[in-house]
Order: structure tokens, then C-alpha cells, then sequence
């Protein structure tokens, strides 16, 4: 289902095959709950502006994915389903690839989507002079002028290189690709305008929203008249409010800090298998450009300890690769990285560190980070490493997204946040590309940008995984970045409220919310 669905397989045929295995496109989802009523819906505090090309962190992605839709939805289970687009298919190498856009959506101002709206949106999205955080899955892929318009409802897609995965890179996994208009200025956080199924009726910075459903969505009208988001500065009082009655659904929940709302009968956890993860960069200067200490660093871990301690079990071990349990393409048979006090000492002493050294850490105060950034102390004192934190809050920590304006990509030794994505392309090459532009650790290694590039333009998956291996054991050896755990995604709700489709990126698809 994911490769026909990915190929573009016939989305008639794909219906019918998600529908007998109990799943369906989105529009097509049977109604739960209700119809009318309000859901509140507290999240975590956006970082900065609700801008669809600069939006960078999870509390951005929500608000502006209720009033706008992709132009292709990843599910739950990996596979695609149409939106804005109804079909796509490559050309014979995967290097162009044509979709076919639904007719009749409008956008909430009453103007009609037209391919021309698709062409500036993707164009906007590709252009390095907008400072758009998509450049992340972008560049490299596909440049500005690359979208073009075949007629009204056909947009070609002209790519960098061949892409097997292409389709994923504007669906609902580039969080930023949302379809505004042509005319689109800049001041998204005025009106909201967009095609999706709530339409914006006020917007307070760090404060939160309110939507009223759209009467013409191009699925049909959503089940609930109103949605109501309010921001937290973190969980604890969300959870609280949950568990208070205040609100009626929290976009994400981890473990710690939540402990309350599991087993509760008042509240339901949804829980997605993801690969959603953390990335602790050590920036190849200083003393870690011997790979041996990198190396050490990452053997200091016992990752099955905390995957217990910090995520009661509900988490997949890490590799140090992207390559995560849920990635059908990930080679197994790797062996796992495993805590080695020994081999670590044996290490930072072939590397002239057996003294030790000073490093600072730099992480958000968001979640378990703060968690994990002490674990991480803890252990690496046991080879001689001094760590001191740095905790900061998300804005300040991830600045401006840009090299020089940014700790997280400015800090030699910090933890970073990644949301889920339907491929782990993204996380292939925005951190760890020579030329990436998440690229925290400077990592550059030619040979890995190759066995990437032959990755990325595989189509099948059969020829993916026999690359998959070979960057995996690379990554192993080389260690730029620790990838400790894959952790489950939950959202919690109360238990009246039904319908939710959510996805480990954070997104909240309500147009079929309702209550009971």
C-alpha cells in the first residue's frame, strides 16, 4: 500500500485497498460523535510567527495546518492519501513528476485553487532568498522555477536529481507546504487564508486561536462548529487542564509530567508508533573531531534503561542512523550500539583524551529534554567528560534557524527535537548532507553524500534498503550525531471526544472530530 500509494498507483485502486484494511482518504473517514460543539485544544507555545515558510517547530505546525491543507496527507501508517492533489505518478527515473489537482476547493476568501496557487506556493517554499525553513527538504531536490503549470488542474514537478520518495516531500510531512494563493504578501497571521477546514475568527500571539468550521471545505463541512487553541509554555498546566475539564485535547503528552493521565478512565491516549527522535550533534571541532571521542560519547548511553526510565517502554531503541524501526527500508541486521564503559576509556585514550575535557550542552527546556540532557551528564562523567547545561527556552534556542543566529545550529554539543516524516529522506540530508542545512554537527563526508544520493533516487524499496545498510554502518563508524530512541507519539483526549486522526509530525486533522 505505502509503494503504490508513493508510485502513484491508481487512487481508485488504493481506495478500495485502505477502506478493506480500515483505513481511508481523507474526506472519506466516517463521521464520529456529534455533529456541533466546540473542541479546545491545548499545545505547546509556537516558537515565533504562524508563517507558512518560516514555521519551524511544532507549536507553529498546528494552527496553520487548520486552515491550510497539502497537497498530499500522510496517514498514520505511512501511506499517502490525496488532499489538493488526486493522483500523481514519476516519470520512468523519478526525476519528474506529474500531479493532478482537485477541482472546486476554494480558499476561504471564496477565490478558486488553480495550479497557478500550487506553482507560487512550492516556488515560494524553494526559493533560498524567503529564508524558508522547507529548504530543509528542498534543496537539493527541487529549486525554485522547478514547479510548473501543465493546465489549471495539473502541476509538474521538475526535480534536482531523481527522487523515489518525491511525493512525501509535499505532503503533509513538509509541514510548510501548505497551498496558499499567488498573491499570497506575506501576513498570513491577518486572515489565515487558506483552503483547510477551519477558518481563522481571531489569532493572539503566544496566546492562542480561534476557527469556526469552513461551510465550503471541499470534503464537506467539519463535525464541530468551533475549534479553540490555547498555548502552554509547557505540560504540566495542559494536563492539568485536561484533567480540570478546561480543555478537551492535548497535541502531544510524554511520559514524564503525564504519569496522571494513563490508566485514567476520563482520558484516552492515542499512541503512534513513529519515528520522531532526538539528535545530540557533537560539531566535528574541537574535541570531537576525533571520531574515536564521538564514538565514546555515544557508548557512555544505556539506551534500553532509558527508554524504560523516560518513555515507560514506549519507544524504539536508537542506532545512530535515522534509520528507524518503522522505516521499511531500515537493514536490521546492523547491530545495535550498546553502553561499553570499557571500549569508551579505551577509546578517548587512543585519542589522547583520557583526562577528559569541559563541554557544554545545550538543549529546550521541552518535554524530557531536559531529562535526557542530564542522563547524558551523568554518563559521560564516567569517561572523564565534564558536561555543564545549557537549558533554554525553544525561541531561544532555535533563533533563527540559520547558521550564526542559531544555538542550535551554533553550539558544539546540543539536543534537537525532530518531528516524524513519512521517509527518513529529510533526516538523511538536512543534518548530515555536507551541504544540509540543519547541519549542527558540520558533518561532511563525501562518501556519504553519495551512498545518500543513490538512496534518495532509488524507487523501489528493494533497492532503497540495499543502500540503507551501507549509511547506517557509515553513521556507526563516524558518529557526527547520537540518536538515542524513536519515541511513540500520544496525543490525550478526553474520553467523549472521538474522530481525532493525528500523526506523529503533531498534526491534528479534526474536519471528523466530534463528540459523543
Amino acid at each position: 500500500m505505502r509503494h503504490g500509494s508513493r508510485v502513484g498507483l491508481s487512487m481508485a485502486v488504493m481506495a478500495g485497498v485502505l477502506q478493506a484494511t480500515g483505513f481511508a482518504p481523507i474526506g472519506r473517514a466516517q463521521a464520529q460523535g456529534k455533529p456541533g460543539g466546540t473542541i479546545r485544544l491545548a499545545q505547546i507555545t509556537p516558537s515565533g510567527a504562524i508563517e507558512p515558510v518560516s514555521v519551524a517547530d511544532q507549536g507553529g505546525l498546528l494552527p496553520l495546518q487548520q486552515a491550510g491543507d497539502f497537497l498530499v496527507m500522510d496517514g498514520p501508517d505511512l501511506v499517502l492519501r490525496p488532499m489538493l492533489a488526486t493522483s500523481w505518478k514519476p516519470n520512468a527515473d523519478g526525476s519528474v513528476w506529474t500531479f493532478t489537482l482537485r477541482s472546486g476547493v476554494k480558499f476561504h476568501d471564496g477565490r478558486t485553487m488553480t495550479a497557478d496557487d500550487v506553482v507560487a506556493s512550492i516556488d515560494r517554499l524553494a526559493d533560498p532568498a524567503n529564508g524558508s525553513n522547507a529548504l530543509s527538504a528542498f534543496k537539493g531536490v527541487l529549486s525554485k522555477g522547478g514547479t510548473t503549470k501543465v493546465d489549471d488542474l495539473t502541476v509538474r514537478f521538475t526535480l534536482d536529481a531523481p527522487n523515489g520518495n518525491f511525493p512525501y516531500y509535499v505532503s503533509s510531512d513538509n509541514y510548510n507546504a501548505i497551498i496558499l494563493p499567488a498573491d499570497y504578501k506575506g501576513d498570513f497571521e491577518k486572515t489565515f487564508n487558506g483552503t483547510g477546514p477551519f477558518k481563522m475568527v481571531s489569532y493572539t500571539p503566544k496566546v492562542g486561536a480561534s476557527f469556526v468550521r469552513n461551510p465550503d471545505y471541499w470534503a464537506g463541512p467539519a463535525l464541530v462548529e468551533k475549534l479553540e487553541l490555547s498555548f502552554y509554555a509547557d505540560q504540566q498546566p495542559q494536563v492539568l487542564a485536561l484533567l480540570g475539564g478546561q480543555i478537551d485535547l492535548i497535541q502531544q503528552v510524554v511520559v514524564q509530567g503525564s504519569q496522571s493521565l494513563f490508566d485514567n478512565p476520563a482520558v484516552k491516549i492515542l499512541r503512534l508508533k513513529s519515528n520522531a527522535h532526538r539528535q545530540i550533534h557533537m560539531k566535528n571541532t574541537g574535541p570531537f573531531a576525533d571520531k574515536r571521542v564521538r564514538q565514546a560519547m555515544a557508548l557512555t548511553l544505556d539506551r534500553p534503561a532509558i527508554v524504560k526510565g523516560l518513555f515507560r517502554g514506549m519507544a524504539d531503541l536508537g542506532n545512530d542512523s535515522p534509520f528507524a524501526p518503522v522505516f521499511p527500508s531500515t537493514d536490521t541486521s546492523v547491530p545495535q550500539r550498546v553502553k561499553d564503559i570499557p571500549k569508551a576509556k579505551e577509546l578517548m585514550a587512543a585519542a589522547g583524551m583520557s583526562s577528559g575535557f569541559e563541554v557544554t550542552l545545550t538543549t529546550m527546556q521541552l518535554q524530557e529534554l531536559p531529562a535526557i540532557a542530564s542522563l547524558i551528564r551523568n554518563a559521560a562523567a564516567e569517561i572523564g567528560v565534564k558536561v555543564t547545561l545549557k537549558l533554554e527556552d525553544v525561541g531561544a534556542y532555535y533563533g533563527d534557524a540559520v547558521p550564526g543566529k542559531s544555538d542550535w545550529l551554533d553550539s558544539q554539543f546540543g539536543i534537537t527535537d525532530y518531528g516524524h516524516r513519512g521517509t527518513p529522506n529529510v533526516f538523511l540530508a538536512a543534518p548530515l548532507l555536507s551541504t544540509g542545512t540543519w547541519n549542527s554537527a558540520e558533518f561532511k563526508n563525501p562518501e556519504y553524500d553519495k551512498l545518500v544520493a543513490s538512496y534518495i533516487a532509488a524507487l523501489d524499496p528493494a533497492a532503497q534498503k540495499a543502500q540503507a545498510g551501507a549509511i547506517q554502518k557509515l553513521l556507526l563508524d563516524e558518529t557526527p550525531v547520537i540518536f538515542p530512541y524513536f519515541y511513540d507519539y500520544m496525543t490525550a483526549t478526553s474520553a467523549t471526544l472521538q474522530g481525532v486522526e493525528g500523526t506523529a509530525m503533531g498534526q491534528m486533522f479534526l474536519h471528523k472530530a466530534g463528540f459523543a
